[in-house]
């Protein structure tokens, strides 16, 4: 598998090499580690579709924040391993948005987590509307999951 990232069916690819820090005394990937392998991965989704956390925040005055997180871990990832999480947007709403991210390797699922984001206007802290500029930037979904 190639490290480099990429988009394929309407979701993000990211592999993601398990690190020596990602792991605990006996070499498997502390639970919490899972979380900051999905976050990498819509940073760089983000980034893959021509525009960056500082694109959202300068242009239109916003962040996205996790309000809810539901893991399902199934196997452990381990020491070296190559990962791959892929990240795929579920439900677009006026101001959420929900991602499924499943880490896998080799084929194998390791762990599924849902994900929901809402916008936050930058300034205020306050939910917003997703602007339909920011939207046009986004990945098709299927029309009964929109709005």
């Amino acid at each position: 598998m190639s490290m480099n990232p990429y988009m394929r069916d309407h979701a993000f690819y990211l592999p993601i090499r398990v690190y020596y820090e990602d792991t605990d005394a006996g070499g498997i990937v502390y639970h919490s580690n899972y979380l900051n392998f999905c976050e990498r991965a819509r940073t760089e989704w983000l980034r893959h579709l021509g525009n960056g956390r500082d694109w959202l925040r300068e242009e239109f005055g916003l962040i996205f924040v996790v309000r809810r997180a539901t893991i399902d871990w199934r196997k452990p990832a381990r020491l070296d391993d190559l990962l791959l999480v892929e990240t795929r947007m579920t439900k677009l709403g006026k101001v959420r948005m929900h991602m499924q991210q499943t880490i896998s390797r080799e084929g194998v699922t390791l762990a599924t987590v849902e994900i929901e984001l809402v916008c936050i206007d930058h300034a205020k802290f306050a939910p917003v509307e997703l602007p339909e500029s920011l939207l046009a930037h986004l990945p098709p979904l299927p029309r009964d999951l929109t709005r």
